[in-house]
């Protein structure tokens, strides 16, 4: 395989990256405004703690399919490898840990799963579009892959956020999960963290340190 010369690959991924970014556009439209009618109506313990999510007529499909869609998005990974990309840690780790906790949680219906899904919708639709327009051999903004990974580091937050609010809130026992649920849930969300903040700092500060050195 190291011998072999790389693929291009070019018209594979502009289509296999807008087809994931439309796919979490819908999702993103769908579920959020599914969430937006719930905080609205209802406040945000409930948004939190609310299993209709799971159920309802529209957001129980859009549910369903983010977790089944775990599964193809490890589709990223056959493209960095056959185009000879280097493939990092936060990229195989990242995409691993999410399947694994998206099956493993919707079987439970665990609170605050709206919230995370949204929430990962709403950065794919950004990500994924982003890749299908560079793939496509448009020239972006240095500033759009900033603001993405941005995203993703606030998207990480407020995870670490909701997940002590079910857990606040599991006490009093208005919110349905479990603590092993939580702690796993936890972990992943802070070792995401820290690892997009890493990233964003070796990528974008570090380089353009050196960049200034150069000068």
């Amino acid at each position: 395989m190291k011998q072999r010369a790389k693929f291009e690959l070019r018209k594979p991924l502009v289509l296999w990256s807008l087809s994931l970014a439309v796919f979490s556009i819908l999702g993103a439209v769908r579920t959020g405004a599914y969430m937006l009618y719930i905080l609205m109506t209802k406040g945000l313990k409930q948004s939190v703690c609310d299993q209709s999510f799971y159920n309802g007529p529209v957001s129980k499909f859009w549910a369903y399919a983010f977790v089944l869609s775990k599964a193809p998005e490890l589709g990223d990974t056959i493209f960095i490898i056959l185009r000879k990309q280097k493939l990092i840690f936060l990229h195989w780790y990242h995409h691993i840990t999410v399947l694994l906790y998206s099956w493993y949680s919707y079987k439970d219906m665990v609170a605050g799963g709206g919230w995370f899904m949204t929430m990962n919708y709403g950065v794919h639709a950004v990500m994924y579009t982003y890749y299908a327009l560079r793939a496509a051999g448009f020239r972006l903004s240095r500033k759009f892959a900033m603001f993405i990974t941005l995203t993703q580091i606030t998207q990480m937050l407020v995870g670490c956020v909701v997940n002590y609010l079910v857990f606040s809130w599991m006490q009093q026992g208005q919110c349905p999960s479990h603590v092993q649920n939580i702690v796993w849930s936890s972990i992943m969300y802070l070792s995401y963290f820290v690892l997009f903040c890493h990233f964003f700092f070796q990528a974008y500060m570090a380089r353009a340190r050196k960049a200034e050195k150069a000068n």
